[in-house]
């Protein structure tokens, strides 16, 4: 029981201190996750934000629940699913109210816009920090380079990348390993 508390705290936590969606809770859940609790390695927590990207719904619940179920099972999917829900569900709800009063004053409105360029500013901490641990060789720098541009340049899902991705990571791997 002390467990399951644990990541409901942990991932209520990170649902608590972050505006601006999955993407923002990045550097969040990695703080918490990696260095704090030791719950997973930075190249698991990468593995999750993958797979939490191609399957349906938030990448940061996704990936709670991933964590939670690795750590206490089935329900500590759930657990950690509601952690990071919760503060959103209390927050929005006390807000959603307040918010439609509100929207229209210019504070309100340059506040927002505040919190729209530090959310940017963080994602792209999470991105650098991610970066630096996923590209480490001439594969995996090729790989990102490719997904780099086809992403900017075409209109496909990210499913497609992360699958293109995951068979080229295979192949230039064996392929480097076969050179050796």
């Amino acid at each position: 029981m002390k467990e399951l508390w644990e990541l409901f705290w942990a991932f209520a936590k990170v649902g608590v201190m972050t505006f601006g969606g999955g993407y923002a809770m990045l550097p969040i859940l990695q703080r918490e996750l990696v260095e704090n609790r030791g719950w997973v390695q930075e190249e698991e927590l990468m593995d999750y934000f993958a797979i939490g990207q191609c399957t349906p719904g938030v990448i940061a619940v996704n990936t709670a629940t991933f964590i939670g179920q690795r750590r206490k099972g089935n329900m500590g999917g759930i657990v950690a699913t509601l952690g990071v829900v919760f503060p959103s569900l209390v927050i929005i709800s006390l807000l959603a109210g307040l918010i439609t009063n509100f929207a229209h004053l210019a504070w309100v409105q340059n506040a927002f816009a505040g919190i729209q360029v530090c959310v940017c500013v963080l994602i792209f901490n999470a991105v650098v920090k991610l970066l630096k641990k996923a590209v480490i060789d001439k594969p995996t720098a090729v790989i990102f380079l490719v997904v780099l541009l086809g992403s900017s340049f075409l209109n496909l899902s990210p499913v497609v990348f992360v699958v293109a991705a995951a068979i080229a990571g295979i192949l230039l791997k064996n392929w480097e390993v076969k050179g050796k």
